[in-house]
């Protein structure tokens, strides 16, 4: 799998809060975005690793927001894969205007099963990034 991708993204009228700026909700419906399309990038998605019984869920994120954007900004969201131990993985995320540097998000994902046990992230997900060694 890749270790990291980017899209662009440009920002909706319906996406901005009564000041004009980019509702920090809509940060997160981005870094999926950009998740998605590793994924996709990568020759895989997530519609066949659901039917695989593999179902991958976030157990954290956040975001830290450095300036805003504004309606009909041209936004480019870069993805990186960080750490991938057992059934984790980290991405980390970079929001851009332009040059600009707008924000900085991160999220961790667990792979489960159709019953919601935890399971080890296949093979070609550990080799997108750097392992540890925990056997999760």
């Amino acid at each position: 799998m890749l270790s990291e991708h980017q899209i662009q993204i440009r920002v909706g009228y319906h996406e901005v809060d009564s000041m004009g700026r980019l509702y920090h909700g809509h940060y997160f419906t981005y870094f999926e975005k950009a998740r998605l399309e590793l994924l996709r990038a990568s020759g895989r998605n997530y519609r066949d690793l659901e039917e695989a019984g593999h179902f991958v869920v976030v157990t954290q994120c956040g975001c830290r927001f450095l300036a805003a954007a504004r309606y009909d900004d041209l936004l480019t969201v870069r993805v990186v894969v960080g750490e991938v131990r057992g059934a984790r993985a980290e991405h980390e995320y970079q929001v851009f205007n332009q040059d600009n540097l707008i924000a900085l998000g991160h999220a961790t994902l667990a792979m489960v099963d159709r019953d919601g046990k935890v399971r080890r992230l296949p093979p070609s997900w550990r080799t997108a990034a750097p392992s540890g060694d925990d056997p999760e």
